[in-house]
């Protein structure tokens, strides 16, 4: 009889998180466009997402505390079982490699990708009417946060009228980049997620963090605030991998020394912005700082949202 102990082992070594997964009914889908080599986002029915990581041998959840080897993945995905049915399940799926689309594999054969600093270097500033801006115009960003953005460079030019928005580093290298445009609504291939920030001025301080979700709803309440001195717009870019945590805790380990050091959470109003914003709360009282809600005034809407329909209700007066 095999010992148990060692079954556990082997089966937290030959069981690819992936696989299960892609196994279960219904089935888990891998979203080609947000994921990278190191991290697998899978998703599946509304707002569902599992991220695959340390080569199949672990996940998480950006929608919630959920993490850790696969025993927990399936424990997670089908909390009426224990740990003895677990194993049975997982025995069937031992050495079984995911089943990526040949797309997939294609792309895995291809030479290595440019590194998103590189890519990053090569595209134009925003500059006054190229296509990004007038991209973020449309959105309703203000002539004064779109000069603020491009001196400070944290927005460029991408292509088909795309807006990119760089993370960046303790070091102030890019690591990632979210791209938003009329037509997509992704990142660049290969980047490890930090957090995109924005501040009125240099060198960078501020006694208060508002953090969003997506890097135009940051800057969609830098509009409604119109460029806060003490304030650092960032924003996460949805989901809060463990090096987005870490670039939080570190922005408030910096606001931990201010008397007026404080994290507003400027996340959806809906459940999953609620989730976030519960998220940033335990962080901020793990680190000591002030922590508030400011939570979108549209129900299922972001800041982004209630920044166009400030404008909206400004055009009759402006008349």
């Amino acid at each position: 009889m095999k010992d148990p102990q060692r079954e556990v082992e082997e089966l937290r070594a030959g069981v690819n998180c992936a696989t299960v997964l892609e196994k279960a009914t219904p089935q888990w889908l891998l979203d080609r466009k947000e994921s990278s080599k190191r991290c697998l986002k899978y998703r599946r029915g509304a707002g569902e997402i599992v991220i695959v990581t340390h080569g199949g041998a672990g996940w998480w959840d950006p929608n919630s505390d959920a993490k850790g080897d696969v025993f927990r993945l399936v424990q997670h995905l089908e909390p009426s079982l224990n740990f003895g049915e677990v194993r049975k399940m997982l025995r069937p799926l031992a050495g079984i490699r995911p089943d990526f689309t040949p797309d997939d594999r294609a792309r895995d054969r291809r030479a290595p990708l440019i590194p998103i600093a590189q890519r990053w270097a090569r595209r134009p500033r925003l500059r006054r009417c190229s296509d990004a801006w007038r991209y973020l115009a449309g959105r309703g960003l203000t002539e004064e946060v779109l000069t603020a953005a491009a001196l400070s460079d944290i927005v460029r030019d991408g292509p088909h009228g795309s807006a990119w928005f760089p993370h960046r580093d303790a070091a102030g290298l890019v690591v990632h980049v979210d791209v938003r445009g009329p037509t997509y609504k992704g990142s660049l291939t290969g980047g490890s997620k930090a957090l995109f920030i924005f501040h009125l001025g240099k060198p960078l301080r501020g006694s208060r963090l508002v953090l969003a979700e997506a890097p135009i709803d940051a800057l969609s309440r830098a509009a409604i605030e119109r460029l806060r001195e003490d304030t650092i717009y960032a924003a996460t870019g949805g989901g809060m991998g463990p090096g987005t945590i870490g670039a939080v805790e570190a922005r408030l380990l910096a606001l931990k020394g201010s008397p007026d050091g404080l994290l507003e959470s400027a996340t959806d109003a809906n459940p999953a912005g609620d989730r976030y914003a519960a998220r940033h709360e335990a962080i901020a009282r793990d680190i000591g700082v002030l922590f508030k809600r400011l939570r979108p005034p549209i129900e299922g809407g972001d800041w982004n949202d209630a920044l166009i329909v400030s404008l909206q209700g400004e055009r009759p007066n402006e008349a």
